[in-house]
């Protein structure tokens, strides 16, 4: 296996959604293909949905879609994007722009396993967990 990449589904507000995450985690959006771009004829209402987006920044890398009308989107809680960050201070400007909106469930807090974490869902329902690793005491 060559890597493992997530691939978040919107339902409709998928390029509002990358916007978000390009201002909140300081990244890049590398793709935008719209259902327009494709050759099969697609109706005037979804012409500007994303068909296939692609969101970089530094190490972070995922993929993006927005469904057609009908296709249901139900956000879960099966399934959380894991961060690591080596910056106390990016950590936490990358979580409070990501619970803008959201619910926060676990505030950074330094914890048991020498760690600085916070749980949060984003505006957008998309589980978050952003980790830092404490330094070592000597």
């Amino acid at each position: 296996m060559k890597n493992f990449n997530p691939y978040l589904i919107f339902p409709g507000n998928c390029e509002e959604a990358l916007n978000f995450y390009k201002n909140s985690l300081g990244g890049e959006i590398a793709s935008l293909m719209r259902f327009s771009d494709a050759p099969m004829p697609v109706a005037e209402e979804n012409a500007q949905r994303v068909m296939h987006g692609e969101f970089r920044s530094n190490n972070l890398y995922f993929m993006v879609s927005d469904t057609m009308p009908g296709d249901d989107v139900t956000p879960g809680n099966n399934v959380h994007l894991s961060l690591q960050f080596d910056d106390a201070a990016e950590q936490e400007a990358a979580f409070n722009a990501l619970a803008e909106g959201g619910s926060v469930q676990m505030a950074l807090d330094n914890t048991f396993w020498g760690a600085r974490f916070g749980m949060l869902t984003d505006r957008y329902g998309i589980r978050w967990m952003l980790n830092y690793e404490l330094p070592k005491e000597a």
